[in-house]
């Protein structure tokens, strides 16, 4: 392939490898056990687990999920953060949908800019719609 230069290289991490476990309590969301593991597969007891909350918050828009991680040094201790662990992520998704909602409203349209529907755009005045003389 010529383009061989520009292609990711895909390559997974030999010494960052985790067993995933999966636990629900079918109602409000799951945990996840991120297990470290060398490469044949045994426990890597040199690294920590790694517990990931998964809910999702019902909103005016529809279902937004919200994936957090939990410092947890147990499943136990995992379940009992996870309410306070997804508040925060929800207010962290929340801070950065307002950010974003910011940058929309104070963008600033240039005519001729080439924005859709916009002057010089598809359907306004070629040019860009006003001309200095």
């Amino acid at each position: 392939m010529a383009d061989d230069a520009r292609e990711p290289e895909i390559q997974m991490e030999l010494g960052n490898l985790y067993q995933e476990a999966t636990f629900t309590d079918r109602r409000v969301g799951t945990v996840q056990r991120l297990t470290p593991v060398n490469g044949d597969g045994s426990r890597d007891e040199s690294r920590q687990e790694i517990f990931v909350g998964q809910t999702q918050i019902l909103t005016p828009a529809g279902a937004l999920p919200l994936s957090f991680e939990v410092e947890a040094a147990s499943l136990e201790e995992a379940v009992g953060k996870f309410g306070d662990s997804a508040k925060e992520a929800l207010a962290d998704a929340m801070q950065r949908l307002e950010e974003l909602r910011r940058e929309a409203a104070s963008s600033i349209i240039v005519p001729g800019s080439g924005v859709p529907g916009g002057p010089g755009g598809p359907g306004g005045v070629p040019g860009g719609g006003i001309q200095m003389p």
